[in-house]
């Protein structure tokens, strides 16, 4: 009976899995389908097409593209005129093979991650030293910050973007790419501080603190044991940390939509799609294809240093 009662749960338990994973990779499913479709097949609900139609995908990343658009005025100019030299002929010809102006995703793409990358290591740095100071530092007042950093995650984006917006209008960097920029950089540091925080805080707190005395003995000062001992025994919790930072300013738009609304070269991807979507080019190919693309970075970033969200280092490091 007991074996019977176990092997059940077993498979209920099993069953509940594949139903929260088919329900939660079910919609990227759905859009990788739609991107790969063809126009006649959208109203088709079976997710594998009967053709696979990569189009969409070269054309927003300018791939194969030839000059077939060209008008007819156009290619009698440039038979008719052979003083034109092969800068010039090739400047005409990239107005109508280039499809950058539908969705220039490598532009977007970079723009997305430099932000991202700044925002996530510069929050990493931050709180790997503010998370040791509360888990391993006394000193007055440690309790009241420590509660008042997670107090400013409570107030959500919505309440804090006319006053941001504000204050940086005020000192003049909202008139500046350079400036807007750097201005959603810091907002979006603000934004991650606080659970960073919270989070290596917690970790920082399971390293028994015989390894940093033993470092210590041994002469190690106290940048010398956060460098050698800390950080490596944390590796796991600061590159989930940094994974967790990193997807929110990836996936940000709020924000990005209000402090670089004047900066079309800055925009980043979820601009991007927001502005593909509300233009003439909103093809349903073309926007999925444009959401793989955008999602595609956060999965691989994922996949390749999942094995380091295992678990720390600190098994063995000391006997008690």
């Amino acid at each position: 009976m007991v074996k019977r009662s176990t092997a059940f749960r077993k498979i209920v338990f099993f069953l509940l899995v594949v139903l929260i994973v088919g329900f939660s990779i079910f919609p990227f499913i759905q859009m990788l389908s739609i991107s790969l479709k063809y126009p006649s097949e959208w109203g088709n609900p079976r997710l594998i097409p009967e053709r696979l139609n990569f189009e969409a995908y070269k054309e927003l990343l300018n791939i194969g593209q030839t000059a077939k658009n060209i008008p007819e005025s156009v290619r009698n100019l440039l038979n008719e005129t052979p003083d034109l030299t092969q800068e010039q002929r090739e400047t005409i010809l990239k107005k109508y093979t280039s499809t950058g102006d539908v969705f220039p995703f490598l532009r977007y793409f970079y723009n997305s991650f430099l932000l991202s990358f700044s925002a996530a290591f510069i929050t990493v740095v931050f709180a790997i030293f503010g998370a040791y100071s509360f888990s391993r530092l006394r000193f007055p007042g440690r309790s009241i910050i420590q509660r008042g950093v997670l107090f400013v995650y409570m107030f959500g984006g919505i309440l804090l973007l006319i006053p941001l917006y504000k204050m940086f209008v005020g000192i003049g960097w909202i008139r500046i790419p350079p400036g807007a920029f750097l201005s959603l950089l810091i907002i979006y540091i603000v934004q991650t501080l606080p659970v960073s925080l919270y989070m290596l805080g917690n970790y920082f707190r399971t390293i028994p603190f015989s390894i940093e005395e033993a470092a210590m003995i041994e002469g190690a000062s106290r940048f010398g044991t956060v460098w050698r001992i800390i950080i490596p025994l944390s590796f796991a919790a600061i590159v989930t940390v940094f994974i967790y930072c990193f997807m929110i300013a990836w996936n940000e738009y709020l924000f990005a939509s209000v402090f670089l609304k004047n900066f079309k070269e800055l925009y980043t991807l979820p601009m991007g799609l927001k502005a593909l979507f509300t233009s003439k080019n909103a093809i349903w190919d073309r926007i999925m294809a444009a959401s793989v693309l955008t999602a595609t970075p956060v999965i691989i970033l994922f996949m390749a240093i999942q094995r380091n969200l295992a678990g720390g280092l600190t098994s063995g490091g000391v006997k008690e």
